[in-house]
């Protein structure tokens, strides 16, 4: 038998695939519905899960399923300026990888619910791609396939058990209507990943960061919650694009604990609305399932997008452009949530934890 030509820098040869190092570090928490069990050789690579999931709303879900990862941290340090390379697919013998490099890559067995993640040294000095594309790749990928998920590109709001999918093209301002849809009172599920049940169109999300723009901060009145954008980290997208990451749980607005029923979804368009028109309008059966595909080309290749897209459309897409000021754009998405006048202006949101942020007045009144 051949050993293996590449072999691990602490690697033997009674252990050429270091089949024999130990994980003993474990962790468990619920994502998604899924519980997911981690164990490691590192306690920094546990910090990144927790850093993800941590302190998360509970979200009970009927056939909440048993998920293994192993995240395992090697010896070998990467020789590299600047970022880490971007994430390569690859999928055959029911295994799907994304391979950074020869140390830094994520094998997935969504048949056995269970995947192998692994990282150099030289990795945990950048946190954010190491959990983003890889752990949470892991997560994401094993927890849609899994349980039969849709996974969306996308963000939703919702309010008393029901949610609004905001999808649209990439700078729309979805993240931004997200913040002040936060800061009004709505529930937050997730800003950049949601996870749909095909049939039912139970939404569910990950409420744990928000990235907005540099400029977001400058945009609220409150002196309190510009203060916390403002001291909050700063990542830098694969496309150069600059965000912050703000971390939700603080206690900050009301994240949800628990899937919403989805009333439709919200096209977010660049476009201004003229003077006294409609900031939302209704969009037309055939062209609103012809734009999700296109909007969601991963999606719409899995299984469960046909059933979804069909009870989707049937309960309403939308296309809302942009008005005055951003209260506007909450005032239409709390009438289809609601059904009903919009919501007052000032109004004290409340953590699921219970801590209750400040007031947030309204930067121009119409």
């Amino acid at each position: 038998m051949a050993l293996p030509s590449l072999l691990p820098a602490s690697a033997t040869v009674a252990d050429p695939f270091g089949e024999r190092i130990a994980c003993n570090l474990v962790l468990q928490r619920t994502v998604l519905g899924g519980r997911f069990h981690f164990a490691s050789n590192s306690g920094a690579l546990l910090q990144l899960a927790e850093a993800a999931y941590g302190r998360l709303p509970p979200c009970e879900w009927p056939e909440a399923r048993d998920f293994h990862i192993e995240l395992r941290l090697l010896s070998a340090r990467m020789e590299r300026r600047g970022e880490p390379p971007p994430v390569r697919q690859h999928a055959g013998a029911g295994l799907l990888c994304g391979v950074m490099d020869e140390c830094n890559y994520a094998v997935l067995d969504p048949a056995g619910r269970r995947a192998l993640v692994t990282a150099s040294q030289d990795m945990l000095g950048h946190p954010y791609h190491l959990r983003y594309e890889l752990i949470e790749f892991a997560v994401f990928t094993l927890a849609a396939r899994g349980m039969g998920l849709v996974p969306l590109h996308g963000a939703c709001l919702g309010h008393r058990g029901r949610g609004v999918l905001l999808l649209g093209e990439s700078g729309a301002g979805k993240s931004t209507l997200a913040l002040h849809g936060l800061l009004r009172g709505l529930d937050f599920l997730a800003e950049d990943a949601v996870f749909v049940h095909p049939d039912s169109l139970l939404a569910m999300g990950v409420p744990n960061f928000l990235h907005v723009r540099p400029d977001a901060p400058g945009l609220l009145a409150d002196g309190h919650l510009r203060e916390w954008l403002e001291r909050s980290p700063r990542i830098i997208r694969r496309s150069g694009v600059e965000k912050i990451e703000a971390d939700l749980r603080l206690g900050i607005g009301r994240l949800a604990g628990e899937p919403l029923a989805l009333v439709g979804a919200v096209q977010v368009s660049p476009e201004p609305a003229g003077h006294r028109e409609s900031l939302l309008l209704p969009v037309a059966a055939e062209q609103a399932a012809a734009w999700l595909a296109s909007n969601q080309p991963y999606a719409s290749g899995q299984p469960g997008w046909q059933p979804f897209v069909r009870a989707l459309v049937q309960r309403g897409v939308h296309r809302l452009r942009r008005g005055r000021d951003p209260q506007a754009a909450i005032d239409a998405l709390c009438r289809l949530l609601d059904g009903h006048a919009p919501w007052p202006r000032s109004l004290v949101g409340t953590h699921t934890s219970g801590t209750t942020f400040p007031t947030v007045p309204c930067t121009q009144e119409r």
